[in-house]
């Protein structure tokens, strides 16, 4: 049955989940929009940054999920999957390669060379390229996860929300940790940190990561696992107080990570489980650097922010092509006799600066800030494919390859220049105890260039299609207001209600030169050389309660997303594009509840609905049909105790429990991924000591199922089953 809008089936399913919700009180483990499952009878719960004050999750008016560290701990949140897990109404779909992995947030998508779904900002520094995002998560104080527009107080990319990440800061006092663990990849790991004062007003913090595993993902063809991994993660930061009121916060890090990309397999249904059975294992590397130093200074009546940070970042992706099979096995060998493979080059560079200016967290009724963003960024990217001779792939980066075993056969490289900068203002008043309105005003203006570098002699020709000439540069400006407005009531400590109106903005961009001449030449409808800026426009009704011992929280929203984004491959080229869908209706809603039934014993339960219709598009069969990535739902419950077993030792059993609902991936809805249910379970000691030991499964069940689906029949593996154990040492 199509459900449209918020029609009958969804208020009943509305209905029917708030009675079960109310009534069972039931069950994933982590701080949902409650606190988290370790302090669920606090009627305070645990203080959350993300509407840019400080306030408890009871008072935040926002669909907000948080986890403080020791959440982070007991869930064991290594990565962003793992939190996203647990988030109800938002998924990661990790594909291709390790840059790939896309946030999709209330029926908010992304895709390959998209800007992303939400703004993730780390130490208060936001991330400039979404390829940042799926690192090791190490060494964390909190996670937020905001749902909902939040363009009015992070900019052009938190059309679907916001993720903040805090790391842990440095300490007055020396101290540290340290874990080590091995899996059945087979695979070990070390994670720790160590933090103190260097001299007086002076601290520090190191904190590092290793990750080695030969993989989970058989390659039945060459007799070795696709997915091995080597990833190395290093962040160090210093404070300096140079004066009660003035603070130097200098942060740097690096991630560098050896993996393997491009093992798909091509089906006619993502449902379809085969072998991985490329001939070229290929390479993923990828390098991350950033520095960032924010200046604050305390005034009487204001408190001056300044954060400048510079990143980097590489990554090459080589390996098999279309149809990814051996090579007298593959569709291109049987009809020409050849068979190819391909490479994928990436270099950003990006300068960020903001300044801010804000009234004192000191609980006055006024509240408010100003304040200016831009970032500048550099870059380039390379797609081809080459011939495969079964002597490898040659990596390839800015030029085409000259490998006479590896000649290259199609090549496109393109350079972009991209300079946005934005001003925005926030404040908020409280009327009254009880009521209390906050308003948001952003401008944002994105300036991209981008000249096309490839060869003439590799640039596309399609008669009757005006041909690119290299060297050629093209401008596209994207710019939008950003307004939200939220009006909050707090009846009494125990209840609070909100509801109000946001508007979200990220920019277009180009896909590779000659790729909407090859689009109109393979017949595709929505793709050109350039894709459009989206807008979200979403109206948001909400509660939070705290009822003796149980906390429950719900929201509905309805939204408006106009140009939201398709992926379309075109395997000439090799080059992954994004197409632009006119208009999207998005309705849903949130329900969650925690509760601690017996002493460290809790519950918790949340499920997240998502209803999409594609309103308007280039082909009229396509309307009416849901938007692509979107699952119908998602639904968590999960059990914990983490309490005293002796005088001496506490225990740790927990079980998490995820379904993702039916998953669309393309326009024309021409094939759905069933529904996928995944169970993690964590078990452990911690001495008096200070030391731990925990065993840990993931995807206990090894449930199989494919990650993602491409027009194309491209499917990507998800990974299966991961277990093992860990030994912890804090001093």
């Amino acid at each position: 049955m199509k459900i449209s809008g918020m029609g009958r089936v969804t208020r009943s399913l509305l209905g029917s989940t708030a009675i079960a919700a109310a009534t069972l009180v039931a069950v994933p483990l982590a701080a949902q929009d409650a606190a988290p499952a370790t302090d669920t009878v606090d009627n305070q719960g645990i203080v959350v940054t993300g509407l840019r004050r400080s306030e408890t999750l009871q008072d935040t008016p926002a669909a907000v999920t948080a986890f403080d560290s020791q959440a982070i701990q007991n869930a064991g949140i290594e990565r962003p999957a793992d939190f996203i897990a647990l988030t109800p109404n938002v998924n990661l779909v990790e594909t291709q390669n390790a840059g790939n992995a896309f946030v999709i947030i209330r029926g908010i998508t992304q895709n390959r060379n998209s800007e992303p779904s939400v703004a993730v900002i780390v130490d208060g520094v936001q991330q400039v390229n979404p390829a940042q995002f799926n690192q090791d998560l190490f060494d964390i104080e909190q996670i937020e996860v905001l749902k909902g527009p939040q363009g009015g107080l992070y900019g052009r990319n938190a059309i679907g929300g916001a993720i903040i990440i805090q790391t842990k800061k440095p300490t007055d006092e020396f101290s540290g940790n340290i874990t080590a663990g091995v899996d059945n990849g087979f695979g070990y790991f070390l994670r720790g940190g160590i933090s103190g004062p260097l001299a007086e007003n002076v601290k520090f913090r190191i904190a590092g990561s290793w990750y080695d595993t030969e993989g989970f993902i058989p390659n039945t063809f060459l007799g070795e696992d696709a997915d091995p991994v080597e990833d190395f993660s290093l962040r160090g930061n210093l404070i300096v107080e140079a004066t009660d009121r003035l603070t130097f916060d200098l942060r740097a890090s690096v991630n560098q990570l050896r993996t393997q990309g491009f093992y798909y397999n091509i089906v006619n249904d993502v449902n379809t489980i085969a072998p991985v059975r490329v001939n070229n294992p290929g390479r993923n590397d990828r390098d991350i650097y950033n520095v960032a130093l924010k200046v604050e200074y305390a005034g009487d009546n204001a408190v001056l922010t300044s954060i400048s940070s510079y990143d980097t970042l590489s990554e090459i992706v080589t390996g098999d092509a279309f149809n990814f099979l051996p090579i007298r096995e593959s569709l291109l060998f049987q009809f020409f006799g050849f068979d190819i493979n391909q490479s994928q080059y990436l270099n950003v560079k990006a300068f960020s600066q903001e300044v801010r200016l804000a009234s004192p967290e000191d609980g006055r009724a006024f509240n408010w800030m100003v304040g200016g963003y831009l970032i500048d960024t550099t870059r380039y990217i390379s797609t081809g494919n080459l011939i495969d001779t079964g002597n490898g792939v040659t990596a390839v980066f800015r030029s085409p390859s000259t490998n006479p075993l590896n000649p290259q056969l199609t090549f496109l490289a393109d350079g972009q220049e991209n300079f946005a900068w934005a001003l925005f203002a926030n404040a908020g008043y409280e009327f009254s105890p009880e009521f209390r309105v906050d308003a948001s005003l952003r401008y944002d203006r994105d300036r991209r260039e981008q000249t096309t570098l490839t060869p003439q002699n590799f640039l596309p020709v399609v008669p009757g299609v005006p041909t690119a000439r290299s060297g050629e540069v093209r401008n596209v400006v994207f710019d939008d207001w950003q307004p939200k407005i939220t009006l909050t009531w707090e009846p009494s400590t125990d209840l609070t209600l909100y509801g109000g109106y946001s508007r979200g903005f990220r920019s277009g961009g180009f896909n590779q030169t000659g790729v909407g001449a090859e689009a109109r030449r393979a017949g595709i409808v929505g793709v050109g050389d350039i894709f459009q800026a989206e807008t979200a426009d979403t109206f948001e009704l909400g509660a939070k309660a705290q009822l003796g011992p149980v906390r429950l929280a719900g929201a509905a929203y309805t939204t408006k997303s106009k140009n939201g984004y398709f992926f379309v491959f075109l395997a000439d080229s090799s080059t992954q594009n994004l197409g632009n869908i006119p208009e999207t209706r998005i309705n849903g809603f949130e329900l969650e509840a925690t509760a601690e039934v017996l002493p460290d014993f809790d519950i918790n339960a949340a499920i997240g609905v998502t209803d999409s219709e594609i309103k308007e598009f280039p082909d009229a069969s396509v309307i009416g049909n849901e938007a692509p990535q979107i699952s119908r739902y998602t639904l968590n419950l999960g059990a914990q105790y983490a309490g005293a077993i002796s005088d001496s030792v506490d225990g740790l059993l927990r079980v998490d429990y995820r379904r993702i609902g039916k998953t669309w991936w393309e326009p024309f809805n021409t094939t759905v991924r069933d529904p996928v249910d995944i169970v993690d379970a964590r078990a452990g000691v911690t001495l008096a000591n200070g030391v731990s030991i925990t065993a840990f499964a993931q995807n206990l069940f090894n449930e199989i199922y494919n990650a993602e689906f491409s027009p194309g029949g491209f499917v990507f593996r998800a990974r299966p089953r991961r277990y093992g154990v860990e030994v912890g040492f804090k001093f």
